[in-house]
């Protein structure tokens, strides 16, 4: 995995991509853009971090959630 680590700790991908939602919902187009990595490693990132809990998706833009907003550094 790539966005959390093997002891179950975000790693610097998945903080990136939680600060990169910290001003608004983003497409996955804007946020590989944002992290500069390519398209799909950016959705399957996202998939990842979705099925943690860390961030939603509604209408094609991701949001990061409550649990996502507690682990921004």
């Amino acid at each position: 995995m790539a966005c959390i680590d093997p002891d179950g700790f975000l790693t610097l991908t998945a903080k990136f991509l939680l600060k990169s939602l910290s001003k608004g919902p983003l497409t996955p187009e804007e946020i590989a853009k944002s992290l500069g990595e390519p398209l799909f490693k950016t959705r399957g990132n996202l998939r990842e971090m979705a099925q943690e809990g860390y961030i939603e998706e509604k209408d094609g833009q991701f949001f990061l959630t409550d649990k996502g907003r507690e682990n921004l550094d």
